[in-house]
């Protein structure tokens, strides 16, 4: 498993549209689009740079993983985002190495992206997502 870049960084936050304020205005950045992940009970803003992206993740429920996490470490970054080929291919290769999966399998988001988490204490205290992007068909 080569990772194929860096997909996104993701920054959690108790509120996106007041987060906003400070990366619009202060910085200059643009929004792609703001979605709701019903899956993980989060809104996420896309703010593309380079070629990755910052996402900016708040709660949209009390008891979310996110909210939990909120709750317990505050607004920051939450995790790092690689990019692969084949996350069914790169998710076995993390575990035979012993490391911690927090997914059994990848799920699936509406666009088709699939993703899986690596616990932080597997890879020096980083929660590590990685991505597999859909294949687009060839015409």
């Amino acid at each position: 498993m080569t990772p194929i870049r860096i997909n996104h960084v993701a920054i959690v936050v108790p509120d996106v549209a007041q987060a906003l304020q400070f990366w619009q205005d202060a910085l200059g950045m643009t929004v792609s689009h703001i979605e709701r992940n019903a899956q993980e009970a989060v809104e996420i803003a896309f703010l593309p740079v380079g070629e990755g992206e910052i996402e900016l993740i708040a709660p949209i429920t009390d008891d979310s993983g996110v909210a939990r996490y909120l709750a317990k470490s505050g607004a920051g970054l939450h995790h790092i985002c690689l990019e692969v080929a084949d996350i069914e291919a790169s998710m076995a290769q993390i575990a035979k190495t012993g490391a911690e999966l927090i997914n059994e399998s990848p799920r699936i988001r509406d666009d088709g992206i699939r993703y899986a988490f690596v616990h932080p204490k597997s890879t020096g205290g980083v929660l590590l997502e990685l991505y597999q992007l859909p294949t687009v068909a060839k015409p």
